[in-house]
């Protein structure tokens, strides 16, 4: 079974940074692609960002130029790193990884941004 745990998340004050960090119980290798969604109250889980078992990255447009997806397949994690931050930010982040059709999800991590 897989599992995903998120970790970085916080309050922080706008024009801040914040790293989160997804961490894999197994080889990230194994993933067709991994990615960064998020989830303000009330609204869907929208896209942030996604990174391929080859390296390729796709950031939502709301995101570019702000954040960066990458990963390290030594330590079996993925990261996203977000600067310039903005009250809009501010949603759960969810690890997702997806191997052979299957798609798996960490428990999320709260981000905060304040104005």
């Amino acid at each position: 079974q897989v599992q995903l745990v998120e970790s970085g998340g916080g309050l922080v004050q706008t024009g801040g940074s914040l790293r989160l960090s997804c961490a894999a119980s197994g080889s990230i290798f194994s993933f067709n692609t991994m990615g960064w969604y998020r989830q303000a109250p009330g609204k869907q889980r929208d896209l942030v960002a996604t990174i391929t078992r080859g390296g390729d990255t796709l950031l939502a447009n709301s995101v570019k130029g702000r954040f960066t997806v990458s990963k390290d397949s030594a330590k079996n994690t993925m990261y996203l790193q977000m600067n310039s931050l903005k009250p809009e930010d501010t949603a759960v982040y969810y690890c997702n990884a997806v191997r052979q059709s299957l798609s798996y999800w960490g428990q999320g991590t709260q981000v905060t941004v304040s104005s």
